[in-house]
């Protein structure tokens, strides 16, 4: 058993892409954060893609490892602001296909709870503060976060993030 995974880029004996793919359903509650020399934006999203909710850079001034495993198992998220920035740029400049698919209405489909709690992710609050500020329990986010994955089709925090930015909800 275990709470977040420490996951290296640069592993000698695998794929760690194929860890992440096969962790997740094996281990839904636990946490991801990679770990890699480079911060490249194809790896980066994939990793968010497969589920990370974390990813250091090893010669990073950011890469203190027990932050970002603190910082995730409270359920908020660990990435670098240069890596942050340049993310979102690229984010504000795609128009996936992906997005396209989706019917218009479902961002109105999140309730107004629904919404207030993912703007406060987007502000990059954790799920304790969240629950803090709303005067409700951590556990009960967590919920209103997985119904937001599910209502928005996505499997992370930084996808919901991402369609609620590019549907203009905040």
């Amino acid at each position: 058993e275990f709470d977040v995974l420490l996951v290296d880029l640069n592993l000698g004996d695998g794929d760690a892409f194929d860890l992440l793919h096969y962790v997740k359903p094996v281990r839904p509650s636990a946490q991801s954060v990679v770990i890699s020399v480079m911060e490249n934006d194809e790896q980066v999203l994939r990793a968010f893609e497969l589920g990370a909710t974390g990813y250091v850079g090893k010669n990073s001034w950011f890469g203190n490892y027990s932050q970002a495993v603190l910082q995730v198992a409270n359920g908020g998220a660990s990435i670098t602001p240069n890596l942050a920035r340049r993310l979102l740029q690229r984010f504000d400049r795609t128009n996936s296909a992906e997005n396209k698919r989706r019917q218009p209405d479902e961002a109105d489909r999140l309730s107004a709870r629904e919404k207030e709690i993912l703007r406060m992710v987007a502000s990059g609050y954790t799920s304790v503060e969240v629950g803090s500020r709303l005067l409700i329990s951590s556990m009960t986010v967590n919920t209103h976060l997985r119904n937001i994955y599910r209502k928005l089709q996505v499997r992370t925090r930084a996808q919901a993030v991402r369609f609620a930015s590019l549907r203009g909800l905040f």
